[in-house]
């Protein structure tokens, strides 16, 4: 009797303390909604593209600070790959018009010596990718010399790339140029990265994401394209899966402060970037940067944000491949502040 008496002790111990769930209890907790994105006060269309950067191309718009752009953006060639390319199309893909920008966008006010901050609102994948390898590009260019393309259909599916049988990664959009006109009137190449932007190709500028950009000539002319469904940090083979998007952005004027090369930053830290023709010589850059805005914006020492960057800092190689420059990134987190 004892021994049943202890057994329905323990019971009545164990139900007290793990409560069977109530009627309410049980309900599901649903999680509250995510925000939604602004409403696009500005449409400008795949049409509306140039690929080259100067200060020289005409805007197709100008907007207010704090404006809402949606922007259409088309893949990487212009449209001369298609979802169901044969091999022969690659080949014969002509360099020519590679990166199609969205842009430029004209901001009211902005002039050399402020900052344009690009929030990334909503990213929005097309019905379709690609990713390519190309003999003499890349950054085993002399080891690959055949010409491989792989497209994929995302109609039906935009969160994850069935890459093969056996592998599939989640995807995660980003632009992977972005930038406002240089202070020359050349028609400079979009390929590698420079002070204004450019091809950054840094998956870290995913949604929810604001960019900063050095204003260089008046109105800032900011553009935007190039953009990739996924892409691993390096871009190796230098290509990531180019895709058509729809991204929409808000875009700030903030006068009277300006950096040396784009930084970005998120809810978790702040980051910033530089190009370089080594990576020695961006990843010395980086550090450069991140202990000048650690100084000028978090009141620390020199020495100090030299110390911190070594132990909370990280560098990260956004990418290899667009020569002449590399470009690396230090991020620092934001929570070892108070």
């Amino acid at each position: 009797m004892k021994r049943i008496f202890m057994a329905a002790l323990v019971v009545l111990c164990c139900q007290c303390q793990n409560p069977q769930p109530t009627p309410e209890s049980s309900q599901e907790v649903v999680a509250a909604p995510a925000p939604e994105s602004p409403e696009p006060q500005f449409t400008l269309t795949s049409e509306q593209t140039h690929n080259k950067f100067s200060s020289t191309i005409e805007p197709v718009v100008t907007v207010p600070s704090g404006a809402i752009v949606e922007a259409f953006t088309e893949e990487a060639t212009d449209r001369q790959l298609k979802l169901n390319s044969p091999i022969e199309d690659l080949e014969n893909v002509s360099f020519d018009p590679v990166h199609p920008l969205t842009g430029p966008v004209f901001v009211e006010g902005a002039q050399p010596g402020d900052m344009l901050a690009v929030t990334l609102h909503e990213i929005e994948i097309g019905s379709w990718g690609w990713t390519a390898v190309i003999p003499g590009f890349g950054f085993l260019a002399d080891r690959f010399d055949q010409y491989v393309l792989k497209t994929y259909d995302l109609e039906h599916n935009n969160k994850v790339l069935d890459f093969n049988d056996q592998v599939k990664i989640p995807l995660k959009p980003f632009p992977g140029v972005m930038g406002v006109a240089p202070a020359t009137d050349s028609l400079l190449n979009t390929i590698p990265p420079r002070a204004n932007g450019g091809n950054m190709d840094n998956p870290f500028l995913t949604k929810g994401t604001t960019v900063y950009f050095p204003v260089l000539v008046e109105g800032g002319l900011f553009s935007i394209g190039d953009a990739h469904a996924v892409q691993g940090l390096g871009e190796v083979c230098g290509t990531a899966v180019e895709a058509p998007m729809r991204i929409v952005y808000e875009i700030e004027l903030i006068k009277g402060r300006t950096i040396p090369e784009p930084q970005y930053e998120t809810a978790d830290y702040y980051a910033v970037t530089a190009f370089g023709t080594t990576l020695d010589i961006a990843a010395k850059k980086a550090t450069e940067f991140m202990v000048d805005h650690l100084v000028h914006q978090r009141n620390l020492t020199e020495e100090e944000a030299y110390m911190l960057c070594s132990l909370a800092g990280d560098l990260h190689i956004a990418e290899v491949v667009d020569l002449p420059h590399v470009l690396v990134a230090m991020h620092i987190p934001k929570n070892i502040f108070k």
